[in-house]
């Protein structure tokens, strides 16, 4: 009898064990600070490479942790990692099957839209393709019971939406765009947990002086960035110098020109970010100077994110050789922050090499910096052109 009390509060201290047991995830809710997830945990100076930012207040499964981020788990066969300051800990939610309802398709004075309705706000990831232009966004722990998907023809430049169900737990939507060109998108909750696809449009007008140009002078106040190998000069200055410069030939060309910055100002790019996307421009142009610890690698470069924005980077990177500059590449999948968002086509510019003495030499040049601008804008125009 006594041996058999002994088993019992043995078992019984272990099932109480494992009911008190802490488990081994908790539940974060995305900040409204551009959160984003990544795929991984890079290492380099650029980090981990992107997924895709979130709207705010989209609840995670966090799963594991590193360092300074979380893995989250995104559906039963996927997952990603977030910045632990992006999100913050919130209360459990119940894991159960979330249906989606119904869509429409409909466009206003100037956007159209793609609203789906779900009854939480579910994580997801989005894609751009080419030929044709489409746009694929996957929402993570979404099972379809859309039955009907309205379209209205106030829709302009989008074609035809879908889904498909490439999973149990992952939804994926595709839009399909009318035009060549993927002029941008923006992804967020609107009301009632109403997933909003933003879509621009193509401009009715594909000239400078109906465009509104961002341009970017890289680095900044504290951020000085490279350094010249013989004159010392920052690299914050001249990629100012050439952003002004690139400023007043776009409004030559009676371009709206949008500066990030026009002195000598310590930005984030959270700052950068969101000041870009209030000011909602037709593309953006980030214009920088390149460094290498080998002082014979010398040249320009454009640098592209997504694959629909491609030939904005190589319209200007063609544009940029005609000034005898060596070619050091368009570079893709480019994990810049600017280089990010999907809201405009972007394009980033290595200028030329300050740790090269004879770019070093081209960059102290006002006229080299005047031709830069003046190929840059030729670039952009020619973008235009092939549309």
């Amino acid at each position: 009898m006594k041996k058999s009390l002994t088993v019992f509060f043995l078992v019984s201290s272990l099932f109480g064990c494992a009911q008190t047991k802490n488990p081994d995830f908790f539940y974060v809710k995305t900040k409204d600070s551009l959160p984003f997830l990544k795929y991984g945990l890079g290492e380099d100076r650029l980090g981990g490479a992107k997924m895709t930012f979130l709207d705010s207040n989209i609840v995670l499964k966090v799963t594991d942790s590193s360092k300074n981020n979380y893995k989250v788990q995104l559906s039963q066969f996927h997952s990603a990692w977030i910045e632990k300051e992006k999100v913050a800990k919130t209360l459990p939610i119940e894991e159960k099957q979330h249906l989606t309802d119904s869509w429409k398709v409909y466009g206003d004075s100037l956007y159209d839209y793609v609203t789906i309705s779900l009854d939480q706000k579910l994580p997801y990831r989005s894609e751009m393709k080419i030929n044709p232009t489409r746009i694929v966004v996957d929402i993570f722990g979404a099972v379809s019971n859309t039955n009907w998907i309205t379209q209205l023809s106030t829709a302009k430049g989008i074609k035809n939406a879908w889904y498909e169900q490439p999973e149990d737990d992952v939804m994926r939507v595709i839009i399909e765009l009318k035009h060549s060109q993927n002029w941008g998108y923006s992804i967020y909750y609107s009301e009632n947990n109403k997933l909003t696809i933003r879509v621009k449009r193509q401009p009715r007008v594909l000239n400078l002086s109906h465009l509104t140009i961002a341009v970017d002078a890289g680095h900044g106040g504290e951020n000085t960035g490279a350094t010249g190998v013989t004159s010392k000069i920052k690299e914050k200055d001249y990629t100012l110098l050439i952003a002004r410069e690139l400023q007043k030939q776009l409004i030559k060309k009676k371009a709206k020109v949008v500066m990030t910055r026009t002195k000598d100002t310590t930005l984030s790019m959270f700052e950068r970010i969101q000041f870009l996307q209030q000011q909602n421009p037709d593309l953006l142009i980030s214009i920088h100077l390149n460094s290498s610890s080998q002082d014979t690698t010398s040249g320009v470069s454009t640098y592209y994110r997504y694959i629909g924005f491609r030939p904005l980077s190589e319209a200007i990177l063609k544009s940029m050789l005609q000034l005898g500059l060596h070619e050091f590449g368009n570079v893709g999948s480019f994990n810049f922050s600017l280089s990010g968002p999907t809201d405009y086509p972007n394009c980033l510019v290595e200028v030329a090499f300050l740790s090269n003495k004879k770019d070093e030499k081209k960059i102290l040049d006002p006229k080299f910096r005047y031709e830069a601008a003046a190929k840059i804008v030729e670039g952009i125009e020619a973008f235009l052109k092939n549309l």
